[in-house]
């Protein structure tokens, strides 16, 4: 009896992996079935999500290999197109690349250019510089303090929610800065006393540095990060969503969790416009 409840919930497993495995043959775009290419862009300067080999100058991260094996799974090649964050969504619409692979933040507004298969889940947090920790004995030592992050990001607004929640009338003071390198930066330089970036970046930064930084109390919101891929393209996106859960199915989404230091940020199955 043991033995026959086993057989059938194996058969049960393999028919889930196979069912996943077959989801990203749903339609291609024709231009990518007669190139056999997919043009993806990205911005190779948020590790570990992207950035470059300093050794190699070769694109590595998790958003690299997971976009390589999405490919395998979709039978096609991966082109990758480096550009500036500014320009990923105006090459998205114009159709200079077929989807954002990029640590793109799924949010609602959006969601009239592109349609995002979410793949992690996230949110921005406070931290320090562990020479001063003992300044701040919790998130609320941050109240009437300057807190730096990336201007165009939704840290702004979500700082800014968070002050207004936890602060009264004694807020946060924010800094816009160029990016997340720049907000440490301006932090190790004293310039800000803390500094707000996605928790899925946290410990790969704090091990290039160690005994640099000190994360603070827990995320102060949920983001997705998304592929972005243009709303018209309904067969692309689902077969992208069919290829991440064939991922998470055979154990290779799990494999570049734990290689990347992301496993508390996985998700379970492919979620579309998790953002409202």
């Amino acid at each position: 009896m043991v033995k026959r409840l086993i057989a059938i919930g194996l058969m049960s497993l393999s028919t889930t992996i196979a069912a996943a495995q077959d989801a990203p043959k749903a339609a291609l775009p024709p231009d990518v079935v007669k190139s056999g290419t997919l043009k993806v862009a990205i911005v190779p300067n948020y590790p570990p999500m992207e950035f470059k080999n300093p050794e190699t100058g070769q694109l590595t991260g998790f958003d690299v290999d997971l976009g390589d094996a999405l490919a395998k799974k979709l039978g096609v090649r991966l082109a990758w197109q480096e550009t500036s964050f500014d320009q990923m969504m105006p090459a998205l619409s114009t159709g200079r690349v077929d989807a954002i692979l990029s640590g793109m933040t799924d949010l609602a507004t959006r969601h009239d250019t592109a349609t995002f298969v979410d793949y992690l889940r996230s949110g921005p947090q406070f931290f320090i510089r562990k020479a001063r920790q003992d300044e701040f004995t919790g998130m609320a030592s941050l109240c009437g303090k300057k807190a730096g992050a990336s201007r165009r990001t939704s840290f702004p607004r979500e700082i800014a929610a968070w002050s207004e929640q936890n602060c009264k009338d004694n807020p946060v003071v924010f800094v816009g800065t160029e990016g997340s390198a720049d907000a440490r930066i301006q932090l190790k330089q004293g310039r800000i006393d803390a500094a707000v970036q996605g928790n899925e970046t946290l410990p790969y930064v704090m091990g290039l540095e160690p005994d640099t930084y000190l994360a603070l109390g827990t995320p102060i919101a949920l983001q997705y990060t998304g592929i972005a891929i243009p709303v018209k393209e309904a067969g692309l996106q689902q077969a992208v969503a069919g290829a991440l859960d064939a991922l998470i199915a055979d154990g290779t989404y799990k494999a570049l969790l734990e290689k990347w230091k992301l496993t508390e940020n996985g998700v379970d199955k492919a979620l579309i416009n998790g953002a409202k």
